[in-house]
This record gives C-alpha cells, sequence and structure tokens, in this order.
C-alpha cells in the first residue's frame, strides 16, 4: 500500500512542478494525505534512529539545518523537509522525490513543524526526540495569547519518547519539566555567564542590574553558550569549554547552536564528540533569508528575517553601522496585526546612526514607530522592488542590512537572484 501511495505521489509532484505548482508545493502531500492518512507515520516509523521534531516560536529553520548539517557531518543519512512547508502535508510532500521501493533511504529524520502543526503531527508519529526553543509572542491573530502555545508544545512533549530538549531560559518551557505527563528523558539548551546578559525574552532579564552575570549549576545534560564576540563563540558541554568562530548571525543564532548541539549530544550518546561537533558547527551556513549575505555585482546584502517583538529585538542587538532597510507586510504569514512593532527599540539604529529605507504594505506604519524612537526620518517607498533595486544600487560597493516580515523576505530575496541574473548577463 505505501509502496503504491508513493508511486501516486510521486506522479503528483511531477505534475506539480511541471505545472507551476514548484519544489516547494504542498499539494502531492495533501492528496497523499487524503488517500491514505496513515501514510506519514507508516514511513516514518521504519527509520532505525527516529525521528527529531523541532518546534518553537523562533528559530526553527535554522536550528533544524544546523542539526542537519551536524549529523550529516557525522555520516548519518538525514531526511528533512528543509525544502517544504513546517505542516504535515509539506513533510510528506517532502518524502515522495526521495522514497525508493515504499522507503525512505535515511537513517533518521529531523524535521520543522509548526507549533500548531506538530500536535497533529505527533499522533501520528511519536518523535525519539522533541527540541522545542521558546515560546515567544508571534502571530496573535492566529495562536491566541502564548500561554496557548506552550500548550500546544506541551503536548509534543508528552507524546515523545526517547528525549525532550528545553530551552532553560524560557520560563514556560522550564516548567515543562515538571509535567508528569512527560516520560522522554530532559535535556537543556540555554545561555550562560556573559552571554545570559545578551538574552531576551518576553519576561526575563537574565542580567542583574549592577551588570553581574548569571552562572549556572553544571549540568551533564545541558549544552550552553557563555560568549559570543569577535573570537567567536563559546560553549560549555560537561563543563568544558569550545570555541569556534560562527557563520551565523547573531546571538539568537549562537543559541540556536547550543540547542542543535544539545539534541545530537542525545542522539549519539556516548559517541558524541563535543570537540568536533562544535567545529562543525563553525561550518554551518545561514538558512534561506536567516542572515545569509548575498551578492549583487559589488553589493552585498544581509537579509534577516523579523516576525516577533523579541526576535526583531535581538536582531537589532546584532545589527553594524550599515545601510539599512527595513521591509514590513502584513500578510496571513506575517501576521495581520502589526502592533507589535510597538514593543520593538529601535535606538540601536539611532545610536548607529545609518540611514534607514522603509518598505512594504506598512511602510507608514514602520517609518511612524522609527519617529517616535527618535530615528532620523526614513525615506518610505511602498513599492519594495522598485525601492530595493535604488537601494542596493546606493551601496556601491559596501554591503547593506535588510530587517524584512516574512513574505516581503521571500519577494526581496526573489528579487535579489533576478538582479544578481542581470548583472551576470551583463
Amino acid at each position: 500500500m505505501v509502496w503504491f501511495i508513493s508511486l501516486l505521489g510521486k506522479a503528483v509532484v511531477w505534475l506539480s512542478r511541471h505545472l507551476g505548482g514548484g519544489h516547494g508545493s504542498a499539494l502531492p502531500g495533501l492528496i497523499v494525505e487524503k488517500l491514505y492518512p496513515g501514510f506519514l507515520g507508516k514511513v516514518l516509523s521504519q527509520l532505525p534512529d527516529g525521528v527529531v521534531l523541532v518546534s518553537g516560536t523562533n528559530g526553527k529553520t535554522t536550528t533544524t539545518k544546523i542539526v542537519v548539517d551536524l549529523l550529516r557531518a557525522d555520516g548519518y543519512q538525514v531526511f528533512t523537509n528543509r525544502s517544504g512547508s513546517n505542516y504535515t502535508r509539506g513533510v510528506v510532500s517532502a518524502a515522495l522525490p526521495q522514497m525508493k521501493r515504499g522507503k525512505l533511504p535515511a537513517d533518521i529524520a529531523v524535521l520543522e513543524l509548526d507549533e500548531a502543526y506538530a500536535t497533529q503531527f505527533v499522533d501520528q508519529v511519536k518523535p525519539r526526540y522533541a527540541l522545542l526553543l521558546n515560546v515567544l509572542r508571534d502571530q496573535l491573530d492566529r495562536f491566541g495569547e502564548i500561554d496557548n502555545t506552550a500548550k500546544l508544545l506541551q503536548y509534543v512533549a508528552e507524546k515523545t519518547t526517547g528525549s525532550v530538549i528545553l530551552n532553560e531560559d524560557d520560563p514556560r518551557l522550564k516548567r515543562l519539566a515538571k509535567d508528569d505527563k512527560i516520560k522522554a528523558q530532559v535535556a537543556w539548551f540555554g545561555y550562560d555567564g556573559e552571554a545570559a546578559c545578551l538574552y531576551r525574552s518576553d519576561e526575563e532579564l537574565h542580567c542583574r542590574k549592577d551588570g553581574a552575570v548569571v552562572n549556572k549549576r553544571p549540568s551533564r545534560q545541558a549544552v550552553r553558550i557563555c560568549t559570543l564576540n569577535d573570537e567567536g563563540a563559546t560553549y560549555l558541554i560537561d563543563g568544558h569549554a569550545y570555541t569556534t568562530k560562527l557563520r551565523l548571525f547573531g546571538m539568537h543564532n549562537a543559541l540556536n547552536g547550543a540547542a542543535a548541539l544539545s539534541v545530537v549530544r542525545q542522539i549519539e550518546g556516548a559517541e558524541f564528540n563535543a570537540d568536533q561537533a562544535v567545529a562543525h558547527l563553525g561550518a554551518v551556513a545561514p538558512a534561506y533569508g536567516r542572515g545569509e549575505v548575498l551578492v549583487v555585482g559589488d553589493a552585498g546584502v544581509q537579509l534577516i528575517l523579523v516576525k516577533n517583538p523579541s526576535g526583531f529585538q535581538i536582531s537589532l542587538d546584532s545589527a553594524v553601522a550599515a545601510p539599512t532597510m527595513i521591509a514590513v507586510n502584513d500578510e496571513y504569514a506575517d501576521g495581520r496585526d502589526v502592533s507589535w512593532l510597538w514593543d520593538v527599540s529601535f535606538a540601536r539604529l539611532r545610536q548607529l546612526q545609518a540611514p534607514v529605507v522603509v518598505t512594504g504594505v506598512r511602510a507608514a506604519d514602520m517609518a511612524v514607530r522609527l519617529m517616535y524612537d527618535g530615528v532620523p526620518e526614513p525615506k518610505v517607498e511602498p513599492d519594495m522592488n522598485m525601492e530595493l533595486r535604488r537601494w542596493v544600487r546606493s551601496l556601491g560597493g559596501a554591503t547593506g542590512q535588510i530587517f524584512a516580515t516574512y513574505t516581503a523576505m521571500l519577494k526581496i530575496r526573489g528579487e535579489l537572484e533576478r538582479m544578481n541574473s542581470e548583472v551576470e548577463r551583463g
């Protein structure tokens, strides 16, 4: 049955691609789920090392990529839904082209799942590992208050069979360790020492007001980042410090690195080599639109996804004195309500004194918000493609930074690729 359905699904994938559905279309997965609701569970249950589920408000895509890259560096054959949607049908769509005789040629699956769809996934597939990153305000028009998001992730943790890896700096996730329904082993990732002063959440400060740093108790089940500076990132694992340069952008991605190291440690057990894993982490490139630098002619553009107050704030904390664009849309995937921008402090941009332009559907709203934080009056242009082309030309040979909401990021990245192709064609 699985073999037949997979063949049918592959045919739908072929038709979807050749009729304009694109490589990331979830249509094949949707059709397969309708025909055989147990398809995903059947396929993934065959993997010898099980399934890693990655979920939470921020960092799912980047952390999933890091985990996949670290495992592949250690010789694992990994299936992931990197190019698909983070719904169950997206996982099926990602699996179909790779299947051979009704099976996935993989040792383990590492899957990014939307918080809501993760609960549907674990009803079909009980993951061996669950990596839960954070619970922050995001798309309140869809998820409601964040206590509801915490309940979704709690359900995921309760269905996990091996290890649940939690952010010890997130108060709601930290409370999950007290849930009697969670039978899996609990492991942790987080901040320590100087790095704790750089962390921001919706509720907690991790630095004392007198500037003293927070040092946590040693734990054999924790991976923590303790410093991030020009010399590199230093991680504490089993009481030992390991330092590496990171290609990833910002403190939030350094924390995602700690999360990935922690879950890989649980997967590999006694075979985990911390020194080697941290070295591999230093080679991981940014995920699509999450701090990656794209080159257009002589100009460089760092594209940074922002979608909620905490994520935007941490990204701004890592901003540099460079030409800056902020692109804000209010499509469904961005969240219709952009009032969350008022919970972000843009004082960093005022201090950097870098020229700022704003674009997108809500460019005017963004300009007003900047005005209230004393940022010099930005140029406002709702036409994103037109402004992007003008802005990139103005960079000359310099590198600029763009902070963009989800749909704006996708549009900008596509336009940058078109611009680069035009430059290469001359």
